[in-house]
This record gives C-alpha cells, structure tokens and sequence, in this order.
C-alpha cells in the first residue's frame, strides 16, 4: 500500500482519479501532497490549507460493493474511522457535523470529499480525501477553524496521521460490511447538536430553529420544527448556523 508524497498539485484526489484512470493502482495507496492549489471540500468549497502545515490526502478504495440506496454508509465510515483516531488523541470535545466534517470543541479541524466512480459491475471504486488541519496556528479568516496544534500544542507529522487514518479506515470498512448498524450506532452517539435545539438557514435564506433528530440512511439530516413537524433535508438544502 503505497505513500505518493507531491510537493504541490492541484487536488489529490484529481490526481489519484487520473493515476486509477492510467494505472493499475494498489487499493488503499495514499495520495499526500505539501500544498494543494485547488483543494475541493463538500459542494463545490475550496479547501483551504497553509503550505506544508497540514494533512491534505486521497486514498484509494477499491470495489466497495454497495447498493445505490445505502451509499451513504462509505460516508459514514470515513467519518467514523477519523473521529475514533483522533478522540485515541485525547482532542477533546469531538464529534462528526453532518454529514461528515470531524469537529473539535464547535470548531471544524477535517474534512471529507468523497467521490464515488461506479464501475460496470455495480461496485464502486471511491476516491477519498481528507484535509487535517495539524500544525496551522492561523485561522484568521477562517473563524470556526482549528488544529490540533492549537488545541494540545504540540506538532505532528503529515505521514504518520496520513498512515494512522488509513489503518483506522481500513477496519471500519470492515465494520461497514459486517455490522452495519454498530457503525451507525457510532455516528449518531457522536453526531454534533443531536437533539439539542439549533439554528440553521435553508437554501432561500430563510432562518429557523430546530432540533437534529437522526441522518437517514440516504443521508438526509432529519429535524424537528415548530408544531411537532418533522422535515428531511439534503445537503445542499440547509445549513447549521
């Protein structure tokens, strides 16, 4: 399971999406690069990282058999696998912000974009990339922002988080296809705002308050409303405040 170490690209996981294009790539092989140029986050945001001070990687995960309905579980278990070697780090305060950025005391330190190629078997072969913020001090722009660095103080070497997220991937993977529901179990006990009242604003722009229920299994965040109403809501539908 190779390490591919770039000093500067445009997005990882573009390039290991070209490199599985062209290549027979060993699955789990790690795409990690010093600087990206055009960092992609969920929706279209760009992830924005300082030059060499964090953990910017794609990893490749080959023919995940899953049915189109229960996709949505790959999510999950990248969530839950980075959430588990990141709280074996004493960082306090975690939980995973539907659907899957990793949260430490309200303040964001990673990110998932997953991107999904659906072969003519019906599995799927799935580009999975991770922006850590490790060693960044400033977040001046960037207010619900953080590190580890800046929560425990000390420095961490982009590899070794690199390695250490892989092999946590790799056995909730495992868990996926075995136990199911033990994962989702996982996700909703760490889930951020579970059933406390929050703001949040939908597409229009209109402003509310709610309560987190559960993510249904094909993603969508379930809140309750004002007189008892419960509604769905897709990602690019609402947003927490």
């Amino acid at each position: 399971m190779p390490v591919i170490k770039l000093d500067a690209i445009d997005s990882t996981n573009d390039y290991l999406k070209q490199l599985v294009r062209k290549s027979k790539v060993e699955n789990f092989t790690v795409v990690m690069a010093e600087e990206q140029t055009k960092g992609k986050g969920q929706m279209g945001a760009k992830w924005v990282s300082e030059k060499g001070k964090n953990l910017t990687m794609s990893v490749l995960v080959a023919n995940i058999r899953l049915e189109g309905t229960v996709i949505f579980h790959l999510n999950i278990a990248v969530a839950v696998s980075i959430l588990d070697a990141l709280k074996k780090m004493d960082l306090p305060g975690m939980a995973i912000k539907w659907p899957n950025d990793i949260m430490s005391d309200s303040k964001k330190v990673a990110g998932i974009l997953i991107e999904n190629l659906r072969k003519p078997d019906g599995s799927y072969t799935s580009i999975i990339g991770i922006g850590l913020n490790l060693n960044q001090t400033d977040f001046e722009n960037l207010p619900k922002a953080s590190s580890l660095k800046c929560i425990t103080g000390k420095d961490y070497i982009p590899e070794e988080m690199a390695l250490l997220l892989r092999d946590s991937l790799k056995g909730f993977l495992q868990l996926m296809v075995q136990q199911p529901k033990a994962l989702w179990d996982l996700y909703h006990q760490n889930l951020y705002k579970l059933n406390c009242p929050s703001a949040f604003e939908d597409s229009m722009g209109n402003r509310f308050m709610g309560i987190i229920q559960k993510v249904t299994q094909d993603g969508k965040l379930e809140v309750l409303l004002e007189e008892d109403l419960t509604h769905h809501y897709e990602v690019k539908e609402i947003k927490m405040l």
